[in-house]
């Protein structure tokens, strides 16, 4: 556990957080900041920084992180409408917290993804 991360902190109990979801591996909470209706953090219980800190002994945490988003998208009703998943990597991204986590987008027609500056 990374004491100055909050998402270790959140998983340690020492951080509020609407948790939707937790087991063993992953644990699913509401963003403080939602970009849609339904935003749903899904994050492993380990920190790991971001996807360029993964090793392939993570295969299976990172299998657990999309099959929540799966149980996730079905209890917030978003499931057969559709969602979206967004992995940010680094600051260029828009990584802010730099625990591994992925977003779950729904509940409303998201448009397209990709805007971004042309230089």
């Amino acid at each position: 556990m990374a004491r100055d991360c909050i998402f270790c902190r959140i998983i340690a109990g020492e951080a509020p957080a609407d948790v939707v979801y937790r087991d063993d591996a992953v644990i699913a909470f509401k963003d403080i900041m939602p970009r849609a209706p339904v935003h749903i953090l899904v994050v492993p219980l380990e920190h790991i920084a971001s996807v360029n800190d993964l090793a392939e002994k993570h295969a299976q945490t990172v299998w657990r992180m999309f099959r929540v988003a799966q149980v996730v998208a079905e209890k917030q009703g978003i499931k057969s409408t559709g969602y979206r998943l967004v992995v940010n990597n680094g600051p260029d991204s828009g990584q802010v917290v730099f625990h591994l986590h992925m977003h779950l987008l729904g509940g409303a027609p998201l448009g397209p993804f990709g805007a971004y500056r042309r230089i």
